[in-house]
């Protein structure tokens, strides 16, 4: 044993240590458990994670590596938490003092509180377990009990551990109109790090999402993984650190890059939650605990419905005057769509905004465009039958503006350096409480005034760059954690005043997607791509953690030799909308768009709360079939597209997955185009489950055509 700790205390060997005085602290759900164990020394460590086990099993496990490793003392590795106490001493030592738990409807939550034998200070470990979601939340208090301030400079919202003979990472990265590409490779000794250092705007270049699975490349139907995603709208990283014996360590939390935070005396910092699954049947069922969990607990409104849109975006830009939008309400009618949109060009006065270089802060109407107010276009909205909402983007600001004359303190930027712009605009100082308050009223007037005001896009267009908060002055490092914080601060105060009204999260595409912001938005936009072909590729990635119906899908004229018909299939897979010039529509165009929105509506409830299976990804053929499947197995959604196959492309039989096997479904294609028939021969035929995932089905019958695509409907008799 003397060797043993020798070899410890030098970091040859990972910290394994044998557990002995307080009985196993278990985090479980229906299939997974997470075992905590408390070792002599009362140190916490993880003795397992993964598939559930009997109870016998689980009890006689002992010993584990340390389950929040510290800096300064005797680990070697990447430190979950690093402190420097007033005296200068940079360590910190936490030991086993208590934990319990509390349950609520379909969850509960374990605490385990550490404290430093020392220094006193104590650092609280949670974790919430979803019993029927397969998903658990883990977040960390730490607490300052010292006298004097201490020094925060990392603090991980979680670290987990894994033994496994190889690990495989999946990982979705991008930029600006090329959001969320997969890629898959193994993780070699050393460490890999996922992370954003943009302030705002954080997830263009690197997805906040990640799947580690185990023992090899896991599949969509196999494979032990845990997929995570970390409930935060600013700067994140997670580590991948895979030792010399093998162990891998994944920590997660807000990337500690110039945030080192100052804690006072009795203050608390707590990060944000992690949230994550362990699943044994592959990367299916990964989504699908995530996607139910999210609708039940993450998402504002995640059981409810949705609008169908019509943005004036692509039809007039900021070229407009109220006559065009109410015209705008009427196509919008025409296809069924239930709210029109007015996007960014209708505000500013001293200088107005008729493009992106002028206006920005300025939220009052343009009296040029909209000499009767935003008002007139509600009621004219309401009196056509279709909703109106608004465009904003409140945090941010153009330098000709009257707002940035007024207050040049309310903005962030460095002393003695030349501005830095980001689409002509700066960001404005959300650590400010006055501009708090000023972000809270632009959109509290709005909906005050026009209380039947139906739907805010809530825009957020640049990241940040020459970053300097005027209002923390020598605290420059706390800015990039309480900037977030501040916007969550604004959001609930938002939702106090109004709770229901939908708000799409837009950060000029797919830069903000997480799980805290979803708190307070019905929606994101995946992208500014909207081009068919790309958004199959970009929705297939988002599918991985987030449920159809957070996942705005707009039909555009976007996209190079595509039909119709298929970019209306590609948006009829997340949360349909549309962005395109209706009045340019043939009578055909109009009648095959009318009955989309038909067939989309009746359809909703499967989509947005079903099971979804990827069935054929297009990263293995040039096609995408997946499915969603509604929780009893009685109705299902099985979407089909063609993406660039060869002339001589032959496709085999695509398995379904999802059904009851006992149960007969009728096969009917639906959303063809007016006056034509379906070219599937096994159209309007009834099928087992069994038949229809044993057999399959052949969903290329004919020419392989590219860019084209069906939608199939299947229901039990």
């Amino acid at each position: 044993m003397k060797n043993l700790l020798s070899l410890l205390l030098a970091g040859l060997v990972p910290l394994l240590l044998r557990a002995q005085t307080v009985g196993p602290i278990t985090v479980e759900t229906r299939n997974s458990v997470l075992q905590l164990t408390v070792s002599g020394n009362k140190r916490l460590l993880q003795s397992y994670l993964g598939t559930k086990l009997p109870a016998t099993e689980l009890a006689a496990m002992s010993g584990g590596r340390e389950a929040y490793l510290t800096a300064g003392m005797e680990n070697q590795f990447e430190p979950a938490i690093r402190m420097v106490h007033a005296d200068g001493n940079p360590s910190l030592d936490l030991r086993y003092v208590s934990h319990k738990s509390s349950g609520a409807a379909g969850s509960q939550t374990t605490s385990i509180l550490l404290r430093d034998p020392v220094y006193g200070t104590e650092v609280t470990l949670y974790y919430t377990a979803y019993e029927n979601e397969d998903v658990i939340k883990a977040w960390t208090e730490i607490r300052n009990t010292e006298k004097k301030p201490v020094l925060l400079t990392q603090y991980a919202s979680a670290q987990l551990h894994f033994n496994a003979g190889e690990y495989w990472l999946t990982q979705f990265h991008g930029d600006w109109a090329r959001e969320v590409q997969l890629v898959e490779e193994k993780l070699t000794n050393g460490i890999k790090t996922l992370e954003s250092k943009l302030g705002t705007r954080t997830n263009f270049y690197q997805t906040q999402t990640f799947i580690v699975s185990l023992n090899g490349p896991s599949t969509e139907t196999s494979g032990e993984l845990i997929a995570g995603s970390l409930a935060w709208t600013g700067n994140y990283q997670y580590t991948f650190e895979v030792d010399q014996r093998e162990g891998l360590r994944v920590r997660s939390g807000i990337n500690p890059f110039a945030s080192e935070y100052h804690l006072q005396p009795n203050e608390t910092f707590r990060t944000p939650d992690f949230i994550f699954t362990f699943s044994a049947q592959g990367k299916g069922q990964a989504s699908r605990n995530l996607h139910r969990w999210a609708r039940n607990y993450a998402v504002l409104d995640g059981n409810g419905s949705r609008y169908v849109l019509l943005n004036n975006w692509e039809a007039t830009h900021t070229n407009f005057n109220e006559q065009r939008l109410v015209e705008l309400f009427d196509e919008g009618r025409k296809i069924g769509a239930d709210l029109f949109l007015l996007d960014d060009g209708w505000f500013g006065n001293k200088y107005p905004r008729n493009d992106d270089k002028a206006g920005l802060g300025d939220w009052q109407e343009d009296r040029s465009k909209l000499p009767s107010g935003i008002g007139y276009l509600v009621k004219e909205a309401k009196q056509k039958g279709i909703g109106f909402g608004i465009w904003l983007e409140p945090e941010m600001v153009n330098p000709k503006s009257e707002l940035y004359e007024k207050h040049p303190d309310w903005i962030l930027k460095l002393p003695n350096r030349e501005e830095n712009y980001g689409r002509n605009q700066l960001v404005l100082d959300l650590v400010n409480p006055a501009v708090q308050d000023f972000v809270f009223s632009v959109v509290d007037d709005l909906l005050t005034k026009h209380p039947d005001l139906a739907f805010i896009k809530w825009d957020c267009n640049r990241s940040m760059t020459n970053a300097y908060s005027p209002y923390l002055k020598e605290k420059q490092s706390h800015l990039y954690v309480d900037y977030t914080r501040s916007l969550y601060k604004i959001m609930q105060r938002i939702r106090a005043r109004h709770p229901k009204v939908p708000i799409m999260l837009c950060a000029g595409g797919g830069g903000r997607t997480d799980y805290e912001a979803l708190k307070y938005f019905t929606e994101f936009w995946p992208s500014d791509n909207t081009d068919g072909l790309e958004r199959i590729f970009i929705q297939w990635g988002y599918s991985y953690f987030f449920p159809a119906i957070t996942m705005s899908a707009h039909v555009t004229s976007m996209g190079k030799n595509q039909s119709l018909k298929f970019r209306t299939d590609v948006a009829m897979m997340g949360k349909l909308g549309y962005d395109i010039r209706v009045n340019s529509f043939t009578p055909e165009e109009v009648a095959f768009s009318r009955e989309a929105v038909a067939t989309y509506k009746r359809l909703s409830d499967v989509i947005w709360k079903g099971d979804l299976y990827r069935l054929v990804s297009p990263y293995d053929e040039p096609r995408a079939v997946l499915m969603y499947a509604s929780e009893d197995k009685r109705h299902a959604v099985l979407y089909h597209y063609l993406t660039t196959p060869r002339r001589k492309d032959m496709f085999g039989r695509v398995k379904l997955q999802g059904l009851d096997p006992a149960a007969r479904y009728r096969l009917r294609e639906v959303n063809l185009i007016p006056g034509t028939r379906s070219t599937q021969p096994d159209n309007n035929k009834v099928f087992t489950g069994e038949h229809l995932m044993t057999i399959g089905l052949n969903l290329a019958p004919g020419r392989a055509n590219p860019l084209t695509s069906n939608i199939y409907e299947l229901v039990a008799e």
